[in-house]
């Protein structure tokens, strides 16, 4: 598998939402905004994907400003359009529409050509108790690592 150096990770997806399907894509983005990303200077917040027009708009991800960047710096919660194919655009725009899905970013990476790479993911809102099940799930598991690990 290629070579890629994790920038930032949506932790808060994971607990919050129900992960259906995964997918990669790009992210115009202007130069002092790599330089920024570069830099880890990112937040994701409550960054959603709107499906508008035929494109994939990321709305709500903050960059922080480039230091150096001076007069030429970027707007930090500008909406940037993702690079997808039209066909997947057009897939996920009618799950959201028909069934009540969100699209969201899950984490974001440069690949082994130095490009920002984020993956994105449709997925359903938890309820409540399934929070809690998550929750428990992940405790058991981890209290069964600390029995196990006490027996060697």
């Amino acid at each position: 598998m290629a070579e890629r150096k994790t920038i930032a990770r949506n932790k808060k997806a994971w607990h919050e939402y129900e992960i259906l399907e995964k997918f990669e894509a790009g992210l115009a983005l202007t130069g002092t905004e790599i330089k920024s990303i570069r830099d880890g200077n990112v937040a994701f917040r409550d960054s959603y994907v709107e499906i508008k027009n035929g494109e994939a708009i990321l709305t709500g991800f903050h960059i922080a400003p480039y230091i150096c960047g001076n007069r030429w710096n970027h707007a930090e919660d500008r909406p940037r359009t993702l690079l997808l194919h039209k066909r997947e655009i057009l897939k996920w725009s009618q799950k959201v529409k028909e069934r009540g899905f969100t699209v969201i970013p899950l984490e974001l990476y440069l690949d082994e050509h130095g490009r920002a790479k984020m993956q994105v993911a449709l997925v359903r809102g938890k309820a409540l108790h399934d929070k809690r099940d998550t929750l428990r799930k992940k405790e058991m598991k981890r209290e069964l690592d600390r029995v196990r690990s006490g027996e060697r």
